[in-house]
Protein backbone atom coordinates (compact mmCIF):
# COMPACT_ATOMS: atom_id res chain seq x y z
CA UNK A 1 0.00 0.00 0.00
CA UNK A 2 0.94 3.61 -0.85
CA UNK A 3 2.64 5.49 2.27
CA UNK A 4 1.04 8.35 3.32
CA UNK A 5 1.81 11.48 1.77
CA UNK A 6 3.00 13.79 4.19
CA UNK A 7 3.48 17.09 2.13
CA UNK A 8 4.17 20.80 2.57
CA UNK A 9 4.38 24.10 0.46
CA UNK A 10 7.61 26.00 0.15
CA UNK A 11 6.51 29.52 -1.05
CA UNK A 12 8.98 32.73 -2.77
CA UNK A 13 7.32 35.86 -2.37
CA UNK A 14 7.94 38.58 -4.59
CA UNK A 15 9.48 41.75 -2.50
CA UNK A 16 9.88 45.45 -3.70
CA UNK A 17 11.24 47.82 -1.95
CA UNK A 18 10.17 51.13 -2.58
CA UNK A 19 11.75 54.71 -1.62
CA UNK A 20 15.07 56.38 -1.25
CA UNK A 21 18.10 53.91 -0.62
CA UNK A 22 19.45 50.71 -2.27
CA UNK A 23 16.46 48.61 -3.32
CA UNK A 24 18.68 45.47 -2.79
CA UNK A 25 16.08 42.35 -2.53
CA UNK A 26 18.04 40.23 -0.30
CA UNK A 27 18.98 43.15 2.03
CA UNK A 28 14.67 43.62 1.74
CA UNK A 29 13.89 40.10 2.77
CA UNK A 30 16.48 39.48 5.50
CA UNK A 31 15.00 42.77 7.33
CA UNK A 32 11.25 41.83 6.45
CA UNK A 33 12.23 38.60 8.35
CA UNK A 34 15.02 40.11 10.94
CA UNK A 35 11.79 42.45 11.74
CA UNK A 36 9.47 39.42 12.18
CA UNK A 37 11.40 37.54 14.66
CA UNK A 38 12.23 40.35 16.21
CA UNK A 39 8.97 41.22 16.84
CA UNK A 40 7.88 38.40 17.81
CA UNK A 41 10.96 38.16 20.78
CA UNK A 42 9.51 41.54 22.25
CA UNK A 43 5.84 40.34 22.04
CA UNK A 44 5.69 36.84 22.31
CA UNK A 45 8.39 35.60 24.27
CA UNK A 46 9.06 35.85 28.43
CA UNK A 47 12.21 37.76 29.70
CA UNK A 48 15.22 36.73 28.56
CA UNK A 49 14.44 33.67 26.42
CA UNK A 50 16.16 33.95 22.49
CA UNK A 51 13.95 34.78 20.01
CA UNK A 52 15.60 32.73 17.29
CA UNK A 53 16.65 29.55 16.23
CA UNK A 54 18.47 29.34 12.74
CA UNK A 55 18.29 26.50 10.22
CA UNK A 56 20.90 23.30 10.76
CA UNK A 57 22.91 22.89 7.29
CA UNK A 58 24.07 19.30 8.19
CA UNK A 59 21.59 17.06 6.11
CA UNK A 60 21.61 19.74 3.01
CA UNK A 61 22.08 18.12 -0.07
CA UNK A 62 20.67 20.04 -2.97
CA UNK A 63 22.70 18.56 -5.14
CA UNK A 64 21.96 14.73 -4.94
CA UNK A 65 19.81 13.17 -8.17
CA UNK A 66 17.27 10.57 -8.08
CA UNK A 67 18.44 8.97 -11.03
CA UNK A 68 22.10 8.13 -9.82
CA UNK A 69 23.49 11.07 -12.38
CA UNK A 70 23.84 14.57 -12.81
CA UNK A 71 23.65 15.42 -16.42
CA UNK A 72 27.40 17.26 -17.36
CA UNK A 73 26.82 20.62 -16.77
CA UNK A 74 23.80 20.33 -14.32
CA UNK A 75 23.49 23.30 -12.18
CA UNK A 76 21.64 22.56 -8.55
CA UNK A 77 20.70 25.07 -6.23
CA UNK A 78 23.31 26.35 -3.93
CA UNK A 79 23.26 25.57 -0.18
CA UNK A 80 23.26 29.71 1.44
CA UNK A 81 24.34 29.26 4.30
CA UNK A 82 24.99 32.62 5.42
CA UNK A 83 21.75 34.14 4.92
CA UNK A 84 18.95 35.15 7.05
CA UNK A 85 16.82 31.25 8.44
CA UNK A 86 14.62 30.98 11.20
CA UNK A 87 12.66 28.36 12.23
CA UNK A 88 9.18 28.96 13.87
CA UNK A 89 6.97 27.86 16.27
CA UNK A 90 4.96 26.20 13.86
CA UNK A 91 7.45 24.34 12.70
CA UNK A 92 7.77 26.52 9.71
CA UNK A 93 10.75 27.59 7.90
CA UNK A 94 11.71 30.89 7.17
CA UNK A 95 14.20 32.36 5.44
CA UNK A 96 16.11 34.76 2.41
CA UNK A 97 16.43 32.21 -1.15
CA UNK A 98 18.52 33.86 -3.28
CA UNK A 99 16.64 37.50 -3.75
CA UNK A 100 12.96 36.44 -1.99
CA UNK A 101 11.88 35.70 1.46
CA UNK A 102 10.81 31.91 1.46
CA UNK A 103 8.28 30.12 3.84
CA UNK A 104 8.17 27.02 3.90
CA UNK A 105 5.29 24.97 5.89
CA UNK A 106 5.98 22.58 8.69
CA UNK A 107 5.20 19.39 7.21
CA UNK A 108 1.83 18.58 7.07
CA UNK A 109 -0.61 15.04 7.26
CA UNK A 110 -3.49 16.74 4.98
CA UNK A 111 -4.12 18.62 1.94
CA UNK A 112 -6.42 20.07 4.08
CA UNK A 113 -3.53 21.08 6.96
CA UNK A 114 -1.48 22.23 3.75
CA UNK A 115 -4.08 24.86 3.11
CA UNK A 116 -4.52 26.16 6.57
CA UNK A 117 -0.46 26.11 7.23
CA UNK A 118 0.14 27.77 3.57
CA UNK A 119 -2.47 30.25 4.79
CA UNK A 120 -0.69 31.29 7.84
CA UNK A 121 2.25 31.56 5.99
CA UNK A 122 0.30 34.73 3.61
CA UNK A 123 -0.47 36.56 6.85
CA UNK A 124 2.94 35.62 8.47
CA UNK A 125 4.53 38.05 5.30
CA UNK A 126 1.97 40.45 6.08
CA UNK A 127 2.94 40.43 9.71
CA UNK A 128 6.26 41.01 8.52
CA UNK A 129 5.73 43.70 6.43
CA UNK A 130 4.18 45.64 9.68
CA UNK A 131 6.86 45.03 11.52
CA UNK A 132 9.23 46.24 8.78
CA UNK A 133 7.13 49.36 8.19
CA UNK A 134 7.78 50.01 11.91
CA UNK A 135 11.64 50.45 11.39
CA UNK A 136 12.28 51.83 8.03
CA UNK A 137 13.58 55.11 7.59
CA UNK A 138 10.85 57.62 6.57
CA UNK A 139 9.92 57.47 3.20
CA UNK A 140 11.01 53.59 2.83
CA UNK A 141 8.59 50.56 2.17
CA UNK A 142 8.43 46.89 1.52
CA UNK A 143 5.99 45.39 -0.11
CA UNK A 144 5.73 41.19 -0.55
CA UNK A 145 3.35 39.61 -3.14
CA UNK A 146 2.52 35.99 -3.60
CA UNK A 147 3.19 35.73 -7.19
CA UNK A 148 5.81 33.60 -9.59
CA UNK A 149 6.85 36.53 -12.07
CA UNK A 150 7.94 39.99 -12.28
CA UNK A 151 7.08 40.52 -15.82
CA UNK A 152 10.56 41.33 -16.32
CA UNK A 153 11.62 37.27 -17.36
CA UNK A 154 12.54 36.26 -13.96
CA UNK A 155 10.12 33.86 -12.20
CA UNK A 156 9.92 32.30 -8.86
CA UNK A 157 8.72 28.75 -7.54
CA UNK A 158 5.80 27.71 -5.43
CA UNK A 159 7.32 23.95 -4.57
CA UNK A 160 5.27 21.25 -2.90
CA UNK A 161 7.11 18.27 -1.18
CA UNK A 162 5.12 14.44 -1.09
CA UNK A 163 6.97 12.03 0.77
CA UNK A 164 7.53 8.51 -0.99
CA UNK A 165 8.53 5.28 -0.80
CA UNK A 166 11.87 4.88 -1.55
CA UNK A 167 11.31 1.33 -3.74
CA UNK A 168 9.57 3.13 -5.94
CA UNK A 169 12.04 3.43 -9.07
CA UNK A 170 11.86 7.04 -10.22
CA UNK A 171 11.50 6.67 -13.88
CA UNK A 172 8.15 4.77 -13.16
CA UNK A 173 7.18 8.28 -11.00
CA UNK A 174 8.18 10.82 -13.85
CA UNK A 175 6.36 8.60 -16.62
CA UNK A 176 3.46 9.03 -14.99
CA UNK A 177 3.25 11.93 -12.86
CA UNK A 178 4.69 14.02 -15.87
CA UNK A 179 1.21 14.28 -17.76
CA UNK A 180 -0.36 15.37 -14.65
CA UNK A 181 2.11 18.32 -14.21
CA UNK A 182 1.44 19.42 -17.36
CA UNK A 183 -2.34 19.14 -17.60
CA UNK A 184 -3.64 20.40 -13.77
CA UNK A 185 -2.71 23.85 -14.32
CA UNK A 186 -6.57 23.56 -15.24
CA UNK A 187 -7.49 24.51 -11.98
CA UNK A 188 -4.02 25.14 -10.31
CA UNK A 189 -3.00 28.19 -12.35
CA UNK A 190 -2.76 31.30 -10.79
CA UNK A 191 -3.66 33.62 -13.47
CA UNK A 192 -1.43 35.57 -15.96
CA UNK A 193 -1.46 38.71 -17.98
CA UNK A 194 0.90 38.26 -21.05
CA UNK A 195 3.15 35.46 -22.09
CA UNK A 196 7.05 35.45 -21.18
CA UNK A 197 8.22 32.44 -23.20
CA UNK A 198 10.94 33.16 -25.59
CA UNK A 199 8.26 32.57 -28.54
CA UNK A 200 4.77 32.06 -29.01
CA UNK A 201 5.15 30.40 -32.66
CA UNK A 202 2.62 33.40 -33.60
CA UNK A 203 0.02 32.53 -30.65
CA UNK A 204 -1.72 35.47 -29.41
CA UNK A 205 -1.22 35.03 -25.52
CA UNK A 206 -2.98 38.29 -23.33
CA UNK A 207 -4.11 35.90 -21.06
CA UNK A 208 -2.80 32.82 -19.57
CA UNK A 209 -3.80 29.84 -16.91
CA UNK A 210 -0.38 29.62 -15.59
CA UNK A 211 2.25 32.18 -14.15
CA UNK A 212 5.14 29.68 -14.26
CA UNK A 213 4.08 27.41 -17.76
CA UNK A 214 6.25 29.83 -19.80
CA UNK A 215 9.77 29.55 -18.04
CA UNK A 216 9.61 24.96 -17.49
CA UNK A 217 12.62 24.31 -20.68
CA UNK A 218 13.25 20.36 -19.47
CA UNK A 219 11.01 17.00 -19.00
CA UNK A 220 13.63 15.91 -16.35
CA UNK A 221 16.39 17.73 -14.52
CA UNK A 222 17.84 18.49 -11.30
CA UNK A 223 17.91 22.61 -11.71
CA UNK A 224 15.28 24.91 -10.61
CA UNK A 225 16.54 28.27 -11.69
CA UNK A 226 17.79 27.35 -15.27
CA UNK A 227 16.51 24.73 -17.56
CA UNK A 228 13.84 24.25 -15.08
CA UNK A 229 12.25 20.85 -15.34
CA UNK A 230 8.77 19.51 -15.13
CA UNK A 231 9.70 16.62 -13.07
CA UNK A 232 12.23 17.87 -10.60
CA UNK A 233 15.26 15.32 -9.51
CA UNK A 234 16.38 16.54 -6.38
CA UNK A 235 16.95 13.40 -3.95
CA UNK A 236 17.06 15.05 -0.41
CA UNK A 237 14.35 12.88 1.48
CA UNK A 238 14.73 14.62 4.79
CA UNK A 239 13.61 11.80 6.47
CA UNK A 240 15.24 8.05 6.63
CA UNK A 241 16.90 7.81 3.24
CA UNK A 242 16.79 4.05 3.15
CA UNK A 243 12.70 4.28 3.48
CA UNK A 244 11.32 7.50 1.32
CA UNK A 245 12.04 9.89 -1.15
CA UNK A 246 10.70 13.14 -1.28
CA UNK A 247 9.17 14.03 -4.36
CA UNK A 248 10.10 17.82 -4.76
CA UNK A 249 7.86 19.42 -7.31
CA UNK A 250 8.78 22.92 -9.11
CA UNK A 251 6.04 23.20 -11.43
CA UNK A 252 3.10 24.79 -9.49
CA UNK A 253 1.72 28.14 -9.32
CA UNK A 254 1.51 30.12 -5.87
CA UNK A 255 -2.02 30.17 -5.15
CA UNK A 256 -4.25 32.38 -2.86
CA UNK A 257 -8.01 30.43 -3.66
CA UNK A 258 -8.14 27.65 -1.14
CA UNK A 259 -9.60 25.11 -3.18
CA UNK A 260 -6.90 25.51 -6.03
CA UNK A 261 -4.33 24.45 -3.26
CA UNK A 262 -6.44 22.27 -2.08
CA UNK A 263 -7.71 19.99 -4.97
CA UNK A 264 -3.74 20.76 -6.58
CA UNK A 265 -2.30 19.22 -3.56
CA UNK A 266 -4.96 16.53 -2.77
CA UNK A 267 -5.36 15.59 -6.69
CA UNK A 268 -1.30 15.33 -6.60
CA UNK A 269 -1.07 13.26 -3.80
CA UNK A 270 -3.54 10.69 -4.98
CA UNK A 271 -1.68 10.56 -8.56
CA UNK A 272 1.47 9.50 -6.27
CA UNK A 273 -0.35 7.04 -4.30
CA UNK A 274 -1.49 5.73 -7.77
CA UNK A 275 1.91 5.68 -8.75
CA UNK A 276 3.45 3.60 -5.96
CA UNK A 277 0.87 1.16 -5.94
CA UNK A 278 1.59 0.51 -9.32
CA UNK A 279 -1.93 1.65 -10.41
CA UNK A 280 -1.52 2.47 -13.75
CA UNK A 281 -0.43 -0.97 -15.45
CA UNK A 282 -0.04 -0.79 -18.45
CA UNK A 283 -1.95 2.49 -18.80
CA UNK A 284 0.26 5.07 -20.30
CA UNK A 285 -0.81 8.90 -20.14
CA UNK A 286 2.44 10.19 -21.74
CA UNK A 287 2.49 13.30 -23.90
CA UNK A 288 4.49 13.65 -26.86
CA UNK A 289 5.65 16.74 -26.38
CA UNK A 290 5.29 17.41 -22.72
CA UNK A 291 7.71 21.10 -22.77
CA UNK A 292 5.79 21.84 -25.66
CA UNK A 293 2.53 21.10 -24.14
CA UNK A 294 2.66 22.49 -20.62
CA UNK A 295 2.75 26.03 -22.70
CA UNK A 296 -0.44 25.23 -24.79
CA UNK A 297 -2.72 24.17 -21.88
CA UNK A 298 -1.54 27.56 -20.03
CA UNK A 299 -2.50 29.63 -23.09
CA UNK A 300 -5.07 27.89 -24.34
CA UNK A 301 -8.48 29.59 -22.18
CA UNK A 302 -10.81 27.19 -24.28
CA UNK A 303 -9.73 23.91 -22.71
CA UNK A 304 -10.14 22.76 -26.07
CA UNK A 305 -6.37 22.62 -27.07
CA UNK A 306 -5.45 18.38 -28.43
CA UNK A 307 -2.02 17.42 -27.13
CA UNK A 308 -0.54 14.46 -28.88
CA UNK A 309 -0.11 11.52 -27.16
CA UNK A 310 3.13 9.70 -26.84
CA UNK A 311 1.03 6.28 -28.08
CA UNK A 312 -0.69 8.15 -30.68
CA UNK A 313 -3.93 9.88 -30.80
CA UNK A 314 -4.78 13.20 -28.95
CA UNK A 315 -6.26 14.47 -25.56
CA UNK A 316 -7.48 17.52 -24.08
CA UNK A 317 -5.85 18.50 -20.76
CA UNK A 318 -9.75 18.33 -19.15
CA UNK A 319 -9.79 14.98 -20.66
CA UNK A 320 -6.76 13.92 -19.44
CA UNK A 321 -8.02 14.97 -15.94
CA UNK A 322 -11.08 13.22 -16.23
CA UNK A 323 -8.80 10.21 -16.57
CA UNK A 324 -7.08 10.63 -14.20
CA UNK A 325 -9.50 11.28 -11.39
CA UNK A 326 -11.33 8.11 -12.94
CA UNK A 327 -8.75 6.04 -12.08
CA UNK A 328 -8.65 8.19 -8.52
CA UNK A 329 -12.42 7.36 -7.94
CA UNK A 330 -11.45 3.28 -8.42
CA UNK A 331 -8.26 3.36 -6.44
CA UNK A 332 -10.39 4.98 -3.48
CA UNK A 333 -13.10 2.45 -4.02
CA UNK A 334 -9.81 -0.62 -4.08
CA UNK A 335 -7.37 0.88 -1.70
CA UNK A 336 -9.23 3.23 0.04
CA UNK A 337 -7.75 6.87 0.84
CA UNK A 338 -5.65 6.78 4.17
CA UNK A 339 -2.25 7.58 1.90
CA UNK A 340 -3.78 11.34 2.39
CA UNK A 341 -3.84 11.65 6.35
CA UNK A 342 -7.80 10.85 6.56
CA UNK A 343 -10.57 8.90 4.76
CA UNK A 344 -12.29 11.96 5.13
CA UNK A 345 -10.28 14.45 3.79
CA UNK A 346 -9.40 12.08 0.93
CA UNK A 347 -13.36 11.80 -0.35
CA UNK A 348 -13.34 15.63 0.01
CA UNK A 349 -10.53 15.75 -2.76
CA UNK A 350 -12.01 13.27 -4.97
CA UNK A 351 -15.34 15.36 -4.72
CA UNK A 352 -13.19 18.59 -5.15
CA UNK A 353 -11.83 17.41 -8.14
CA UNK A 354 -15.04 15.82 -9.73
CA UNK A 355 -16.74 19.27 -9.30
CA UNK A 356 -13.80 21.52 -10.25
CA UNK A 357 -13.72 19.12 -13.45
CA UNK A 358 -17.11 19.39 -14.21
CA UNK A 359 -17.42 23.27 -13.48
CA UNK A 360 -14.28 23.62 -16.06
CA UNK A 361 -16.23 21.49 -18.54
CA UNK A 362 -19.60 23.30 -18.40
CA UNK A 363 -19.25 27.10 -17.47
CA UNK A 364 -15.30 27.87 -16.22
CA UNK A 365 -16.95 31.29 -15.03
CA UNK A 366 -19.06 29.21 -12.22
CA UNK A 367 -15.67 28.42 -10.77
CA UNK A 368 -14.37 32.53 -9.80
CA UNK A 369 -15.13 31.55 -6.34
CA UNK A 370 -12.56 28.67 -6.19
CA UNK A 371 -10.16 29.09 -8.74
CA UNK A 372 -7.60 31.69 -8.95
CA UNK A 373 -7.13 31.98 -12.66
CA UNK A 374 -11.13 32.56 -13.67
CA UNK A 375 -11.42 34.83 -10.57
CA UNK A 376 -8.54 36.95 -11.66
CA UNK A 377 -9.57 36.62 -15.52
CA UNK A 378 -13.29 37.47 -14.39
CA UNK A 379 -12.19 41.15 -12.63
CA UNK A 380 -9.79 42.08 -15.45
CA UNK A 381 -11.86 41.21 -18.05
CA UNK A 382 -15.00 43.25 -16.28
CA UNK A 383 -12.34 46.08 -16.04
CA UNK A 384 -10.63 45.95 -19.48
CA UNK A 385 -14.47 45.83 -20.84
CA UNK A 386 -16.06 49.09 -18.79
CA UNK A 387 -12.68 51.13 -19.76
CA UNK A 388 -12.07 49.60 -23.38
CA UNK A 389 -8.89 48.72 -22.64
CA UNK A 390 -6.63 46.09 -24.65
CA UNK A 391 -5.01 43.38 -22.81
CA UNK A 392 -1.64 45.28 -23.30
CA UNK A 393 -2.41 48.09 -20.90
CA UNK A 394 0.23 48.33 -17.85
CA UNK A 395 -3.12 49.35 -16.06
CA UNK A 396 -4.41 45.45 -16.28
CA UNK A 397 -0.44 43.89 -15.83
CA UNK A 398 -0.58 46.40 -12.38
CA UNK A 399 -4.06 45.34 -11.49
CA UNK A 400 -2.51 41.50 -12.32
CA UNK A 401 -0.03 41.91 -9.34
CA UNK A 402 -2.30 44.02 -6.89
CA UNK A 403 -4.10 40.55 -6.97
CA UNK A 404 -1.49 39.15 -5.47
CA UNK A 405 -0.41 41.60 -2.75
CA UNK A 406 -0.19 39.76 0.57
CA UNK A 407 -1.52 42.82 2.94
CA UNK A 408 -5.43 42.12 3.22
CA UNK A 409 -6.47 46.11 2.68
CA UNK A 410 -4.30 46.57 -0.55
CA UNK A 411 -4.89 42.90 -2.15
CA UNK A 412 -7.36 42.31 -5.07
CA UNK A 413 -7.86 38.97 -4.37
CA UNK A 414 -8.62 39.57 -0.63
CA UNK A 415 -11.77 41.94 -1.99
CA UNK A 416 -13.38 38.83 -4.14
CA UNK A 417 -15.94 36.12 -2.79
CA UNK A 418 -13.26 33.29 -2.22
CA UNK A 419 -14.27 30.23 -1.08
CA UNK A 420 -12.88 29.55 2.60
CA UNK A 421 -12.17 25.77 3.87
CA UNK A 422 -10.48 27.02 6.76
CA UNK A 423 -11.60 29.62 9.29
CA UNK A 424 -9.23 32.83 10.08
CA UNK A 425 -9.07 31.70 13.87
CA UNK A 426 -7.73 28.30 12.48
CA UNK A 427 -5.24 30.36 10.57
CA UNK A 428 -4.30 32.61 12.82
CA UNK A 429 -3.50 30.21 14.79
CA UNK A 430 -1.36 28.09 12.96
CA UNK A 431 1.05 31.21 12.87
CA UNK A 432 2.45 30.11 16.14
CA UNK A 433 0.99 26.48 16.25
CA UNK A 434 2.27 23.42 14.67
CA UNK A 435 0.25 20.88 13.30
CA UNK A 436 -0.46 18.04 15.64
CA UNK A 437 -0.13 14.98 13.16
CA UNK A 438 3.33 15.28 12.08
CA UNK A 439 7.19 15.76 13.75
CA UNK A 440 6.59 19.39 13.18
CA UNK A 441 4.66 18.96 16.48
CA UNK A 442 8.07 18.31 18.32
CA UNK A 443 10.08 20.69 16.52
CA UNK A 444 7.43 23.42 17.21
CA UNK A 445 6.65 22.43 20.76
CA UNK A 446 10.66 22.50 21.97
CA UNK A 447 10.83 25.88 20.59
CA UNK A 448 7.94 27.18 22.19
CA UNK A 449 9.16 26.20 25.41
CA UNK A 450 13.10 25.82 25.30
CA UNK A 451 14.00 28.21 21.99
CA UNK A 452 17.27 29.22 24.72
CA UNK A 453 18.19 25.77 24.75
CA UNK A 454 18.21 25.06 20.82
CA UNK A 455 20.80 26.10 19.05
CA UNK A 456 19.48 24.94 15.49
CA UNK A 457 17.10 22.77 13.79
CA UNK A 458 15.97 21.35 10.25
CA UNK A 459 13.35 18.70 9.03
CA UNK A 460 14.85 15.92 10.81
CA UNK A 461 16.62 16.90 13.43
CA UNK A 462 16.76 19.39 16.85
CA UNK A 463 20.09 20.63 18.09
CA UNK A 464 20.31 21.64 21.92
CA UNK A 465 22.64 23.09 23.51
CA UNK A 466 22.56 22.59 27.05
CA UNK A 467 25.50 25.18 28.55
CA UNK A 468 28.34 22.87 29.39
CA UNK A 469 27.86 20.04 27.77
CA UNK A 470 28.35 18.72 24.09
CA UNK A 471 25.72 19.81 21.53
CA UNK A 472 23.10 17.08 21.48
CA UNK A 473 21.24 16.38 18.18
CA UNK A 474 18.09 15.00 18.45
CA UNK A 475 16.78 13.09 14.85
CA UNK A 476 13.25 13.03 13.37
CA UNK A 477 13.81 10.78 10.37
CA UNK A 478 10.30 9.45 10.78
CA UNK A 479 7.86 12.47 9.40
CA UNK A 480 5.17 10.80 11.21
CA UNK A 481 6.85 10.53 14.50
CA UNK A 482 6.97 13.22 17.27
CA UNK A 483 3.16 14.16 16.69
CA UNK A 484 0.64 15.07 19.48
CA UNK A 485 -0.23 11.74 20.33
CA UNK A 486 3.50 10.60 20.10
CA UNK A 487 5.08 13.03 22.61
CA UNK A 488 2.72 14.91 24.56
CA UNK A 489 2.75 13.28 27.05
CA UNK A 490 6.50 13.36 27.47
CA UNK A 491 6.62 17.07 26.72
CA UNK A 492 4.53 17.40 29.61
CA UNK A 493 6.12 15.70 31.88
CA UNK A 494 9.14 17.67 31.52
CA UNK A 495 10.79 20.52 33.11
CA UNK A 496 13.85 21.73 31.08
CA UNK A 497 15.21 20.25 27.67
CA UNK A 498 18.40 18.52 30.09
CA UNK A 499 14.93 16.39 31.51
CA UNK A 500 13.88 15.76 27.68
CA UNK A 501 16.88 14.47 26.65
CA UNK A 502 17.35 12.13 29.52
CA UNK A 503 13.74 10.89 29.17
CA UNK A 504 14.88 10.41 25.19
CA UNK A 505 17.97 8.37 25.75
CA UNK A 506 16.22 6.16 27.85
Amino acid sequence: MAIPKVCGIETEYGIQLSGPGDANPIAASSILINAYVSHLGRQDRPPGRASRVGWDFEDESPGRDARGFAREGAMPPEVETHLVNAVLTNGARFYVDHAHPEYSTPECSTPLEVVRWDKAGERTLAASMAAAGDILPPGQRIVVYKNNSDHKGNSYGCHENYLMDRAVPFSRISQHVMAHFVTRQIYAGAGKVGCEAPSTGGVAVPYQLSQRADFFEEEVGLETTLKRPIVNTRDEPHADPQRYRRLHVIVGDANLAEVATFVKVGATALVLAMIEDDWFGERDLSLATPVRAIRQVSWDLSLAQPLELAAGGTITALGLQWELFGLARKYAEDRGLSCLGSEEVGREVLRRWEAVLAGLESDPSSLAGQLDWVAKYQLLSAYRERHGLNWSDHRLAAMDLQYHDVRPERSLFARLSTERLVSEDEVLEAMTEPPRSTRAYFRGRCLQRWAASVAAANWDSIVFDLGGDPLRRVPMMEPLRGTASHVDTLLNRCESPAELLEQLGS
